[in-house]
């Protein structure tokens, strides 16, 4: 079977900052739990004191709203049934509707947010009846080859959009985002890209002061991926592609999820190229696949080489398994060297700024914080009417760069991302056989 086709359109800060329960458990076990659908983790504050620390969100008793904004969501697996129950934590919104592949998912996921049946949708078709259907938002949890082709059509239903990442999987795909968070802005919807560690005060305390020159002259960034700790489970193929489409199994086939690097590493790779304001040219690499039982084309671990136009050079490494042996902190870490001082972005790890004159000792990110906060600052910007939309049109960068490295390690050959942008490659999964 095929599980992808190549088309021309897409068409389709305090010494120490308490560690939070997503912290306490690891970025594996808090996926595991998200991924569950379990009850979001309890939020320990983040304590901070001195003149250079980062400021720290309150936490406090949620706003009461006159209107909640009505939402529907799309993509009612592990993860979206987590998020959505974030939402309804926040209390400026309500589901008034669901959609999924699998009715029976739909159907669950409505069950648990008060959503009429009438209003549970599936197939590959739920999506268009669910923006039909009266909702003001969308939330898109579904596998990222979707986001594209989803977020264009919610936008020509004049609806706001929360997304998850990464937002697309191929070029023509990332394109496309970026010009819907042009029109977004033009037709004034919010569009929203669901990234959390560029959230985090601690992670903005590191950064500001990396701008500011903490680190001297930067020499090199070195970051470390995980491959989703010891992989996603990959069963054989089937007449379908259907049962590719729960239960992360898309994370293992490049044409549903992009392949590892795109769907999990980007999360550091997003953070620094939010950290350092550029964006690599050109990525060299190599890439394989190790997990226990290899069906999909997906490779697992990688090592890539990116290339700035400055020479700067960073240094990116995603392997299968619990930890790197070289770098504790691992999961999702990003250290840079400069002439002076060195500095370190974490997901879950310890974040902070070693040596020099704003020497930061940092603290440890909270993951599921900074979703909260994401999810406050969209319903904010529906309220006020802030269509800046700002993060999304860094995740196109951050898509960009994190497909230049796959290809660059798929291709295991010198890569430029101009280059890409020429070849215009479309990755399309062969939806044949599945329900509309």
């Amino acid at each position: 079977m095929r599980l992808w086709h190549a088309g021309s359109d897409i068409n389709a800060a305090s010494e120490e900052v308490k560690m939070s329960n997503a912290a306490l458990v690891g970025r594996r076990e808090f996926l595991r739990l998200a991924q569950a659908g379990m009850v979001a983790l309890p939020l320990l504050p983040l304590g901070a004191q001195g003149q250079e620390d980062a400021p720290v969100a309150a936490q406090g008793t949620p706003r009461a709203y006159d209107k909640k904004v009505k939402l529907g969501l799309i993509g009612c697996g592990g993860r979206g049934t987590w998020i959505s129950n974030l939402f309804v934590a926040h209390g400026g919104f309500t589901f008034t509707a669901a959609a999924d592949y699998f009715a029976e998912r739909a159907a669950r996921a409505g069950s648990q947010l008060g959503v009429p049946e009438t209003c549970c949708f599936s197939g590959l078709e739920g999506y268009k009846r669910l923006m039909a259907s009266g909702v003001e938002a969308v939330v898109l949890q579904v596998p990222p080859c979707f986001f594209p082709h989803y977020a264009e059509a919610a936008l020509e239903a004049g609806l706001h959009i929360y997304m998850a990442k990464p937002v697309a999987i191929d070029i023509p795909g990332t394109q496309l985002i970026k010009r819907l968070a042009v029109r977004a802005t033009q037709t004034k919807r919010v569009f929203q890209a669901d990234y959390q560690l560029p959230r985090d005060p601690v992670n903005q305390e590191v950064a500001k002061r990396i701008r500011a020159g903490a680190l001297g002259k930067l020499q090199t960034v070195f970051s470390s991926g995980w491959a989703g700790g010891n992989g996603y489970q990959d069963p054989p193929m089937e007449a379908t592609i259907e049962n590719r489409l729960k239960d992360l199994v898309w994370c293992n086939d490049v044409a549903l999820g992009g392949d590892y690097l795109v769907h999990y590493d980007v999360h550091i790779i997003d953070a620094i190229i939010w950290a350092l304001g550029k964006v690599p040219v050109a990525a060299m690499g190599a890439s394989a696949s190790f997990r226990p039982s290899v069906h999909g084309d997906a490779r697992d671990s990688s090592t890539v080489v990116y290339l700035f136009d400055d020479g700067t050079v960073w240094c990116h490494q995603g392997i299968l398994g619990s930890y790197h042996d070289w770098i504790r902190t691992g999961r999702l870490t990003a250290s840079l060297q400069g002439t002076q001082a060195a500095a370190c972005l974490s997901y879950a790890g310890k974040s902070y700024v070693r040596g020099g004159p704003r020497h930061f000792s940092g603290g440890v990110p909270n993951p599921e914080a900074s979703v909260r906060t994401n999810i406050d600052e969209f319903r904010q910007a529906i309220e006020t009417g802030d269509v800046s939309n700002a993060q999304v049109t860094r995740a196109v960068d951050s898509n960009f760069a994190a497909i230049l490295g796959r290809e660059a390690a798929a291709r295991r050959t010198l890569v430029t991302l101009d280059e890409l942008q020429r070849e215009n490659r479309v990755l399309q999964p062969d939806l044949t056989g599945l329900k509309a």
